[in-house]
């Protein structure tokens, strides 16, 4: 069995021609959120993942074996209930009010621009139909948003692995007179992120 304990998020740094030749996993949401599992590569190798506490695998993330190969994951298509409003009687709005009513639940959410996706759950399915959505069960891969506290994955937010102090104050200079002013940061900041 050939052992795993890293992972790149989206193969950030790896060479285009080393990402050809990696094998791939296809693998559905539940497995994906574990840290430990077992798989099986396309090329018919035995993995063991053991990956940190709290990591996510996502579609396109490369996980490196102790040998040094590369393995692709992609995301499995799953059954899961996709949530569009009603364009006769509904608008866009009522997508928002489910969000917020299935986040209340902690329901694992993939965002879309104009539907939303979540785990096949019956209950859950009647009572969005109730709010005048419509739900429909499809198979496709599943990409939950990561929680606004999440540490672990790699999906929207500010990565907060610099080593500097957010309380940077700006001195005032002949063309910023009026005195000094809060850093904000953002990409002509002169520092790396």
């Amino acid at each position: 069995m050939l052992h795993i304990s890293k992972l790149i998020p989206q193969g950030a740094g790896l060479a285009a021609a080393l990402l050809k030749r990696a094998s791939t996993i296809e693998l559905d949401w539940d497995v994906r959120q574990k840290s430990r599992f077992e798989a099986t590569d396309s090329t018919g190798r035995q993995l063991g993942i053991f990956l940190p506490r709290g990591t996510v695998a996502r579609g396109g993330d490369v996980l490196v074996a102790h040998d040094g190969s590369l393995i692709k994951v992609w995301a499995a298509p799953q059954t899961v209930l996709k949530i569009t409003h009603d364009l006769n009687h509904g608008t866009a709005f009522d997508l928002i009010r489910a969000a917020y009513h299935l986040g209340n639940r902690h329901v694992p959410i993939e965002l879309k621009p104009d539907h939303l996706k979540i785990e096949h759950d019956h209950v859950l399915a009647d009572m969005l139909r109730a709010m005048h959505l419509i739900v429909t069960e499809v198979t496709e891969p599943f990409e939950p948003e990561n929680g606004a506290y999440a540490t672990g994955g790699h999906f929207g937010g500010h990565h907060h692995d610099h080593d500097h102090s957010h309380d940077h104050v700006h001195t005032p200079t002949p063309n910023n007179a009026e005195g000094p002013k809060p850093h904000v940061h953002g990409p002509d900041c002169g520092h790396d992120h």
